[in-house]
């Protein structure tokens, strides 16, 4: 299959346009607060983390870096890295400092090449290189924050700002349908998140409008369609894939319901953290497996041979 045929890269692009998009019609039309320095900065020294990276993994283990070859290929190179930089600039707020922002999406690309697991016979890596380094930031910047929810639509007037979540939704919901195949994670983290704000209204003194209110926001629809949905950290099968967006909503609620702030990417973390953590046992479980089969196969010695002479396998004495 081509490149340009592949679903994954062409949900790729389609994710990198969307964000370009976004972040221009924020600055220009909807009314972001960042600096109009953070998305350029960030998908810059996204850019420079990413060649490095690539380049100084490829010198040590000998290999031709990824960058190299047709121009798809190299736009496919970099398009994740501009992904995560404009997603850090636009979901991270720090006034005019630029420093937090740098950081995420230096921290988002470093996260690809340092946390990676056996997945389907090959190192991926598994945690969401955005939501990463979002997390990061707002661990080692107390004063940092994420961008508040108005400033989507702030400067779209009256009714219309029910148009700009709703334009969001519809692209986003036909991106992940046609291309990532996301649908059963979306809906099982939808059907999650209603769950667990009635849950909350239950047996707290929350209103439950007021906790399913959220779901309503331009940055709830986002961090729906282009965020939890990520194809490369999230499970492909539509059972783990229920089961991915079920847990993220369930420990949502659990961070709200301990009064913790910037919830969302917290529990998509933690979600994230702890299905890498279910990788590694398996992975660990596979090595030890074979170890076992290994040492319980009978040891053949080819005729005409010294039982304690090296064998055609490398001297450990086992025909394969």
């Amino acid at each position: 299959m081509s490149r340009a045929r592949d679903p994954r890269s062409a949900a790729l692009r389609r994710f990198g346009a969307s964000i370009t998009i976004v972040t221009v019609l924020g600055h220009t039309v909807l009314g972001f607060e960042q600096s109009y320095a953070a998305p350029i900065l960030a998908v810059l020294v996204a850019y420079t983390a990413e060649f490095t990276f690539e380049s100084t993994e490829a010198w040590a283990s000998r290999r031709r870096p990824r960058y190299l070859g047709s121009v798809g290929r190299l736009l496919d190179f970099f398009l994740p890295a501009h992904i995560s930089g404009l997603a850090c600039a636009m979901l991270l707020y720090a006034g005019a400092r630029l420093m937090p922002v740098v950081s995420a999406a230096v921290l988002a690309t470093a996260s690809k090449y340092v946390v990676r697991l056996p997945v389907g016979g090959r190192l991926r890596h598994v945690l969401n290189p955005s939501n990463t380094g979002i997390v990061m930031v707002l661990l080692l910047f107390p004063w940092a924050g994420v961008a508040a929810q108005y400033q989507f639509t702030e400067w779209v007037p009256g009714w219309w700002r029910a148009v700009v979540p709703l334009v969001v939704l519809v692209a986003g919901t036909l991106l992940n349908a046609k291309l990532t195949r996301k649908t059963p994670l979306i809906m099982a983290w939808l059907a999650g998140f209603a769950l667990q704000a009635a849950v909350r209204a239950v047996l707290t003194d929350v209103a439950l409008p007021s906790a399913l209110l959220v779901m309503t926001g331009a940055a709830f629809v986002l961090f729906t369609n282009y965020m939890i949905t990520d194809p490369g950290t999230t499970p492909v099968r539509p059972r783990n894939q229920v089961v991915y967006g079920l847990a993220a909503a369930v420990v949502y609620g659990l961070l709200v319901g301990l009064h913790l702030g910037f919830a969302l990417f917290f529990a998509l973390a933690i979600v994230g953290v702890g299905r890498g953590l279910i990788l590694a046992a398996l992975a660990l479980r596979s090595v030890l497996s074979a170890g076992t089969a290994a040492t319980a196969r009978p040891v053949l010695v080819p005729v005409g041979s010294s039982a304690a002479g090296p064998t055609s396998d490398g001297g450990q004495g086992i025909m394969r």
